[in-house]
């Protein structure tokens, strides 16, 4: 299930960072042939949002994150769980206060409009904060379980 949605998630950025080039390729030509198109800027600033933000909870999913990782290849076996674990709890903690305080941007910022498309809605940019702070918890606790099965000495490292 956690690979799925890891797929998923790498999909949806994949396609909001497809829709960040086009809009700024529009921009571009727009700006060459001299017609003035406003929505471009906005498009591609929130999509790139979109794009980052669901990248960031696949590298916790993949372990690529920005961490310091010599003391974890020093260590081997349960040693290495026990650190592990330790680190996943801590980035468990972060991400559901992510997605709480995701959740409280979001409800705040709902019916704020856009600039340049003011049918758009502010709350579709901020939702990906608690969507990003959920999936990853779930990567966050996916990882804690296996380092789990190695304490327990049900799989090896």
């Amino acid at each position: 299930m956690v690979q799925k949605l890891e797929k998923f998630q790498m999909a949806l950025g994949v396609i909001f960072l497809s829709i960040f080039f086009i809009a700024i390729l529009v921009q571009i030509v727009t700006r060459y042939i001299g017609v003035s198109v406003i929505w471009t800027e906005e498009v591609a600033n929130y999509s790139f949002i979109w794009a980052i933000f669901m990248g960031a909870a696949v590298m916790v999913n993949r372990r690529e994150h920005f961490s310091f990782d010599f003391l974890t290849q020093k260590l081997k076996g349960k040693k290495r769980a026990s650190l592990l674990t330790v680190i996943d709890a801590i980035v468990a903690i972060f991400a559901f206060f992510i997605t709480l305080y995701g959740y409280e941007a979001v409800t705040t910022f709902w019916n704020y409009n856009w600039l340049s498309l003011p049918e758009l809605k502010m709350g579709y940019i901020w939702i990906a904060i608690p969507v990003m702070g959920v999936t990853m918890l779930i990567y966050s606790l996916n990882h804690i379980v296996s380092h789990i099965k190695v304490l327990l000495n049900k799989e090896a490292v």
